[in-house]
């Protein structure tokens, strides 16, 4: 058995087709499918079904797949580390991070690491910060970047910038030019929310129950995991949301939706974090990465 034997299994059984994977895997179909059959025969077993010109895993290769996968993933650590013994940062890093920070903060930071280190190559995966923590958790992420409280127990958490929430509405909505906002107007609005799970989701809910209310109590429309998303909803109408200050950052002046600082109470502020995992290599890519980070200033202007 060799890895690239479990690379072409992986990707057959991820798309259950083999010319999906040979484009993906950038091999030839008779290569892919010669693969798998070696593979099969080595081991005497029954990976896929071949019922006609499809193609379907058996019982066998959907157990074999968490293994490929552990596999494949303790290679590139090991791949990771010897790497690592040069003086110069390369290799493969691994990032996952929650949709704002994505989306708003990380990009400029990993630009210039792959400007600053080609031989950096850089994956990274997007989703709420649950699911981020448990990729760092899990070994699928080498750095987690989070807006939200994290409940995985090993994990070192280290706060690397500040956001702020701000509430968002259209121009015209009858309460826009309100200077103060009471507990009953925020009863009385239309809300389009980010998906529990989301590291808004959670500040939005904590600057609630700051105000006395109770989330249940509020007339929810829609809740929806994207920020552009969010914002496309309350632009169609009378509705309000709170997303991060840097979401809406590139909304031209002359844009539908105003972005207004809470003044009334306590402004609805938040970290940004890194999750690393403290039994885990770190390898110089991510050291240099996290250096990068460190340089910038801790907070970014609101207005």
């Amino acid at each position: 058995m060799t890895l690239d034997q479990l690379r072409v299994f992986l990707a057959v059984a991820e798309r259950c087709h083999v010319t999906q994977a040979a484009v993906t895997l950038n091999m030839t179909q008779s290569a892919v499918s010669a693969a798998l059959s070696t593979l099969e025969t080595q081991h005497g077993v029954k990976l896929f079904d071949r019922i006609g010109r499809g193609i379907r895993l058996t019982d066998v290769g959907r157990s074999f797949i968490d293994v490929a996968r552990g596999v494949l993933l303790q290679a590139d650590i090991a791949e990771l580390m010897l790497s690592d013994f040069s003086a110069t940062p390369r290799g493969h890093l691994r990032v996952q991070a929650s949709q704002t920070v994505a989306t708003y903060f990380l990009p400029p930071f990993l630009v210039r690491l792959r400007q600053t280190y080609p031989d950096v190559s850089i994956s990274v995966g997007v989703g709420n910060t649950s699911s981020v923590a448990r990729a760092v958790a899990e070994g699928e992420a080498n750095l987690g970047f989070v807006e939200g409280d994290v409940r995985e127990g090993e994990l070192q958490r280290r706060v690397i910038a500040r956001d702020e929430l701000v509430l968002v509405m259209r121009r015209d909505h009858p309460q826009a030019a309100k200077a103060t906002l009471s507990a009953e107007d925020y009863r009385s609005f239309g809300w389009v929310l980010r998906e529990e799970g989301s590291g808004t989701r959670a500040e939005v809910e904590a600057h609630f129950a700051g105000m006395g209310i109770c989330v249940e109590n509020l007339s929810i429309l829609l809740e929806i995991p994207s920020n552009e998303a969010v914002l496309s909803a309350v632009a169609s109408g009378a509705y309000v949301s709170m997303l991060s200050h840097r979401s809406v950052l590139a909304l031209t002046a002359d844009s539908a939706i105003l972005r207004r600082r809470v003044t009334w109470t306590d402004r609805p502020e938040r970290p940004f974090s890194v999750l690393i995992h403290p039994k885990r290599h770190r390898s110089r890519a991510a050291l240099a990465l996290m250096a990068m980070i460190d340089e910038a200033p801790l907070h970014e202007p609101c207005d």
